[in-house]
């Protein structure tokens, strides 16, 4: 009985369990230096083994073979959107605590597991924060300023960082809580996509709607009609709908957009027409 429970005392006395304030510590490594070292052959390859290290350290510090194993084993290639595919991260945690702790979980599955979901991850990412948050936390934070309101810089400067730190934390803790049935749980079912709809949804609308604000374009050409002045804007654009002229503008550069004229050549052809119609005095 006494060597029974001195096998069992032994046997809880090795269980490796990480504390939230390592998980918390890998995240901030994670999101202070994910692009330090970006570079073509690994891209985020050596953030993601940075970040594992103290994790590795403390699950394998005791065994120098599985250290150096696994931490390179984290250095091979990885990229993903930083903020939502942290979640890769946080699963990946969970996946190398089970598998100190003798679960059946080799290090090809690990970087399997990596490898399979960081594109999907990625996707992902791209349509929702730089689709969505970003493009509206940016948008609101130039029109407040357009008020005077040293609020819509703060909201930019300070605000948009904080609102990525929460999702990418929260994203992180949720892919360690859950493992790796987090991401299978995120996609399965199509919820994602539904999610990533509606949120191009309320993107489109709040970006619509703050067109009036940003695009400012008039056609103040007037021309008299026996001894009444008839303003070509007020008699007619605005008469059909205010801001229509700006509203067009944003659609034909939209419609060009889609066909595959580079950013860069309508850029160029806004300024072009602006000028040349400013010039002349057909817009204002």
């Amino acid at each position: 009985m006494a060597e029974m429970q001195e096998k069992m005392g032994t046997e809880v006395a090795e269980v490796k369990k990480l504390t939230k304030k390592d998980v918390n510590k890998s995240y901030w490594l994670w999101q202070f230096f994910s692009h330090s070292n970006y570079n073509y052959d690994r891209y985020q390859g050596t953030a993601f083994a940075m970040a594992m290290a103290p994790i590795m350290q403390k699950l394998y510090g005791d065994n120098p073979e599985e250290l150096k194993a696994g931490l390179q084993r984290h250095l091979a290639f990885f990229n993903t959107d930083p903020n939502l595919g942290s979640v890769i991260h946080g699963a990946t945690i969970a996946m190398e605590e089970q598998r100190a702790n003798g679960a059946d979980i080799s290090g090809e599955m690990i970087n399997g597991f990596k490898t399979g979901l960081m594109g999907p991850m990625a996707g992902i990412g791209d349509a929702v924060i730089q689709g969505v948050v970003i493009p509206i936390v940016v948008a609101l934070g130039i029109s407040i300023a357009q008020q005077g309101s040293i609020f819509g810089s703060l909201l930019v400067l300070i605000g948009l960082p904080i609102i990525l730190m929460l999702i990418a934390h929260s994203c992180w803790m949720y892919g360690y809580n859950a493992g790796n049935n987090a991401i299978t749980s995120i996609l399965s079912g199509g919820r994602m996509k539904k999610w990533i709809g509606a949120a191009g949804i309320l993107g489109t609308t709040v970006m619509g709607a703050l067109i009036s604000s940003y695009v400012s374009l008039s056609m103040p050409i007037e021309f008299s009609i026996g001894e009444e002045v008839f303003n070509i804007q007020t008699g007619i654009f605005d008469a059909i709908m205010p801001n229509l002229l700006p509203l067009a503008l944003v659609l034909i550069v939209y419609a060009l957009s889609t066909k595959g004229v580079k950013t860069w050549k309508l850029l160029v052809g806004v300024f072009a027409v602006g000028i040349i119609g400013g010039a002349l005095g057909i817009f204002g």
